[in-house]
């Protein structure tokens, strides 16, 4: 009986297996593309037809890395046409993922090895010894080319805000802030417009990085909305001086906070509530000076002083279209992606170098911006436009 038995190569058999699903990886993807190429031409190859939009020309090759290993895509080149397709646009994404995954691993200390096992089992591909430097330096490449681009176009509302990381410089651990600047385009879509280093949040630092934003091609702002940062009311005038302000009220509240005893804080958050809540600025102004003097009226004079001065700073946003307000009191479109950054940024205690904590938090911002949050159209702008008709 022992004559008969069969005996297998498990190791060819699973190479075969790998092998057969790679191919037939590779086959299926091409005919995807072939598909959209034919519905964006409205003809087969070869085929005439009176409905035909373009033309081929040939194709090109490129590679794309699956779980079933490297596969070879055939994209079509058209004429008359331009050609778009959805594997592309997933491949695009899941780069900018890779290449975010791959800083992050580096920056927490994961050794060389361990990431080419990663890698390996994530994406079927496992990364050499020798290239995950060389992979570093070319995603730094990538990023800081997104992080430098030319802004097109027209962004009516600018948020801006701050945020702080640990880095090591010169041997000592210091805080780092990263200036974050996110607008809304003249298509109602959200888009992160700049990111950069600043020592700190002083006016150098604001104007240094509004001057780039405005060199890159920055136009067309209405209104900044951000927190009261040191030297970012004059930064701003000095570089936009067309353009209004607002304080984010949330930020405003909590200053107001600082100086009201615990036991008062829901009181005096009504308080200011109403005053926002009001249906246009001079009855938002009228209500202010009935708080401030119920506030002093409850010896509650810091607080007071505090509204009395800053209060006509928070209501910028009320000269802009009703149906905007609720986005443009607060930064809290921009506190969200702050909060993204992070979750993502917790893992890696002090940053290595200058350069490093500026590429993950760009990292991130790229690949949340390629996401639903940067192709879903956050407000409608019909309503801007309408008030400027009105106004002239």
């Amino acid at each position: 009986m022992s004559d008969k038995i069969i005996q297998l190569n498990e190791g060819v058999i699973k190479q075969e297996l790998k092998e057969l699903v790679r191919s037939s990886v590779e086959e299926t993807l091409n005919n995807l593309l072939e598909q959209e190429a034919a519905e964006l031409t409205k003809a087969e190859r070869y085929e005439r037809t009176q409905e035909r939009q373009g033309y081929r020309s040939g194709h090109y090759e490129r590679n794309l890395t699956t779980t079933s290993g490297d596969v070879k895509l055939k994209i079509p080149k058209l004429k008359g046409v331009a050609f778009e397709t959805a594997i592309i646009e997933r491949y695009r994404r899941r780069e900018s993922s890779v290449e975010e995954a791959l800083i992050e691993m580096y920056l927490a200390g994961v050794s060389v090895r361990r990431v080419e096992d990663i890698t390996e089992a994530l994406w079927g591909t496992r990364v050499s010894l020798g290239t995950i430097s060389e992979l570093n330096k070319k995603v730094y490449v990538h990023i800081d080319a997104w992080r430098n681009r030319p802004l097109r176009g027209r962004y009516p509302y600018v948020y801006l805000d701050g945020i702080y990381l640990k880095r090591n410089w010169g041997g000592e651990y210091e805080n780092v802030s990263i200036l974050i600047a996110m607008a809304v385009n003249e298509d109602g879509y959200r888009k992160v417009i700049g990111a950069a280093e600043g020592m700190k949040e002083d006016k150098a630092s604001w104007l240094a990085f509004l001057q780039g934003l405005k060199e890159r091609g920055l136009s067309g702002v209405q209104l900044f909305i951000g927190d009261k940062c040191l030297g970012l009311l004059e930064a701003i005038n000095e570089v936009f001086p067309h353009a209004k302000y607002q304080r984010c009220t949330v930020h405003f509240y909590r200053n107001v906070f600082t100086v009201t005893p615990r036991s008062r804080v829901k009181e005096v958050a009504a308080m200011l509530k109403a005053i926002h809540a009001q249906e246009n600025k001079e009855a938002a102004r009228q209500k202010a000076q009935i708080i401030v003097q119920k506030l002093r009226e409850m010896k509650l004079r810091e607080a007071a002083d505090k509204i009395e001065k800053g209060i006509e700073e928070t209501l910028a946003y009320m000269d802009f279209p009703y149906a905007h307000w609720s986005k443009l009191r607060s930064n809290n479109v921009i506190e969200r992606l702050n909060r993204e950054i992070r979750r993502r940024t917790r893992v890696v205690r002090a940053f290595p170098d200058r350069n490093s904590a500026l590429m993950l938090v760009c990292a991130r911002l790229r690949y949340v911006a390629s996401k639903a949050w940067g192709t879903k159209r956050y407000m409608s702008m019909k309503h801007l436009e309408e008030e400027a008709l009105m106004t002239h």
